[in-house]
């Protein structure tokens, strides 16, 4: 599995600052993360920005100039003030601070919301065309699973999904692949910020929001959606969008959900934690309606 990446020193994060913002850092606000080392810092002139810090990859520039064009656009996220830059063996990028919001909307509502406000993504992010590179997708979104052998049943879903996925290619538009509730904050159920722009990627359409009907929670950030709160996210969203997805589409959406499910079930198997992601038996009715038998 991936590592984690190495801690990153303030005096460092100081002088990037000082190079790329204008200003040095003088206090930490927070720190967090996993592939991606998440820093929230007070600047020497007040200002409170984000710094993301983590091994250097191609698609970095793309996400950065989806995110840009996403609040150009008007769309509830972080504003970029640097980056792609190098830091040590790495690179980093800026973004203004949002703090705030809730982790939920209202439960009563939270699979419409979570659809239209992932809708409203999809219609105003650029075309694939128009930005560089999203490859490679990340992990989650990309057909491996061979990294640690079993449980069967999960393998099985895997591949059942992967091979579904790979047989309805179809034309690509940019999205965000972690529609999880830690990725969004609301007031009410407004949207008030997405997170986490790393996870941009260009697919098909039903494929990405098949992934966020599967993540997104109605409940708890660490519950992710049932079956029927993923039928519900997927109706309202082709509301959102004014048109319902075809048979096929349908069947690829519920098709992606089970991949990425599998994906979290099989990290939680290879670190010996509880597997919460996926169950058999969920995961055969997930197939089923990605007309899997």
């Amino acid at each position: 599995m991936s590592p984690r990446v190495p801690g990153v020193d303030l005096g460092r994060l100081a002088l990037w600052c000082a190079e790329h913002l204008g200003s040095p850092a003088t206090a930490e606000l927070f720190r967090s993360g996993y592939l991606s080392a998440v820093i929230g810092l007070r600047l020497a002139d007040d200002r409170e920005v984000v710094v993301k810090v983590r091994p250097g990859s191609p698609r970095i520039a793309a996400c950065v100039e989806v995110q840009r064009r996403m609040f150009e656009s008007g769309y509830p996220c972080p504003e970029p003030l640097s980056g792609p830059a190098p830091f040590g063996d790495g690179v980093a990028t800026a973004e203004v601070y949002v703090p705030g919001g809730g982790v939920l909307p209202s439960a009563e509502h939270a699979s419409w919301v979570f659809a239209e406000a992932f809708a409203r993504l999809i219609r105003l992010a650029p075309r694939p065309a128009e930005v560089s590179t999203l490859d490679p997708a990340p992990s989650w979104a990309a057909c491996n699973l061979n990294e640690v052998a079993g449980p069967e049943w999960i393998d099985q879903a895997g591949r059942c999904a992967r091979d579904r996925l790979r047989a309805g290619a179809s034309e690509a538009v940019i999205g965000h692949c972690d529609w999880l509730a830690s990725n969004l904050r609301w007031k009410g159920d407004e949207l008030l910020v997405v997170h986490d722009w790393d996870s941009t990627a260009a697919d098909s359409e039903a494929v990405l929001a098949g992934f966020a009907a599967a993540l997104h929670s109605t409940v708890s950030p660490d519950e992710p959606a049932t079956v029927e709160e993923t039928g519900k996210f997927l109706d309202a969203y082709c509301d959102a969008r004014g048109q319902p997805f075809s048979a096929d589409e349908l069947q690829l959406a519920w098709a992606a959900g089970v991949w990425t499910r599998a994906y979290d079930a099989k990290h939680q198997h290879a670190a010996r934690k509880a597997v919460v992601s996926l169950s058999k038996n969920e995961a055969g009715e997930r197939l089923r309606r990605a007309g899997i038998d």
